[in-house]
């Protein structure tokens, strides 16, 4: 004999709701995976690219960086 897949180790389910679990455990076994999101952050998410200038190293950078 096999072990059991599921066990209730806790309260007394009706065979109502143990074939409800029962059917919900296999529909999410057998459903596909979900395919991954391919499309582009939005510009709200990709925001800070946008917002922060590009570091430029030299003389007296260091006060400039103060007024951007």
């Amino acid at each position: 004999m096999t072990d059991p897949v599921l066990r209730v180790v806790k309260g007394d389910p009706s065979p109502e709701e143990l074939a409800a679990l029962i059917a919900v455990v296999t529909a999410r076994a057998t459903a596909p995976a979900a395919a991954p999101d391919t499309t582009r952050a939005s510009n709200w998410a990709t925001y800070w690219r946008n917002a922060r200038s590009p570091f430029r190293p030299g003389p007296g950078r260091w006060r400039a960086s103060a007024h951007p």
